[in-house]
């Protein structure tokens, strides 16, 4: 899958980090190639889809860590936001890289899947992950996508919130699951409308707000989906 000493990178952009507890904030994204799942709605599939076929490699490209450390550093922007596909997958990587962002004073914000368990060198530098685990609306296997080991890593580490995608309100009972069999704290539950288009999120988040004042959880926009459309480097 990888190389030694270098990362496959789907694309580095600058913007507004969309979704989670950092909403908001301007943010460089490293958005890295390759996923161990494939949800129905993933709005970036082209970071995964054919990375076992024929097509592989088209839309990523390795990147050394020196190279990837310049362009971040060039993009003047402090808080990074590593997400995928699974970035996870590439922790040999990541944990060569962080120590040296951190050095230069990034905030490091890894977005997650919540099934591969953050070594301790990678989490050291890391000040939030914004770990999703996936529900049976994303039509991926159970034992797949929930890994009960990883999320306890999660938790343990103080260092994350869980953000889960909702499309409809039977959504909500399987979430009140995952937190009970998990032990996931609840004032760091974040909720999401599942969506790509700003109608769609408006209808979902209009009910799912309720639920969120109701259930203390927090709820999430998709700043990006709202201010820029469906569309990558955003």
């Amino acid at each position: 899958m990888d190389k030694e000493g270098f990362l496959p990178v789907s694309e580095i952009f600058v913007s507004l980090q969309g979704e989670g507890a950092y909403a908001g904030t301007p943010s460089v994204f490293l958005r890295t190639y390759y996923c161990n799942l494939t949800c129905t709605w993933c709005d970036s599939k082209y970071t995964w889809q054919g990375q076992n076929s024929a097509r592989e490699g088209t839309d990523y490209r390795q990147m050394s860590l020196d190279e990837v450390l310049e362009r971040l550093t060039d993009s003047g922007c402090r808080h990074l936001v590593v997400t995928g596909g699974e970035p996870l997958l590439h922790q040999k990587q990541l944990s060569s890289l962080f120590p040296r962002l951190e050095k230069l004073g990034f905030f490091i914000e890894v977005e997650t899947n919540g099934t591969i368990a953050p070594s301790a060198e990678t989490a050291g530098p890391v000040g939030c992950f914004n770990v999703s685990p996936k529900m049976s609306n994303s039509l991926v296997p159970a034992a797949a996508r929930v890994h009960g080991a990883a999320l306890k890593a999660f938790v343990e580490s103080g260092k994350a919130y869980f953000k889960f995608v909702v499309c409809q309100p039977g959504d909500v009972a399987e979430i009140e699951e995952l937190i009970s069999a998990h032990g996931l704290p609840r004032d760091r539950v974040i909720l999401m409308p599942e969506g790509t288009d700003a109608g769609t999120l408006a209808a979902r988040g209009r009910w799912l707000a309720e639920v969120c004042r109701q259930r203390g959880f927090r709820l999430s926009p998709r700043l990006h989906i709202l201010l820029f459309g469906n569309k990558r480097g955003t």
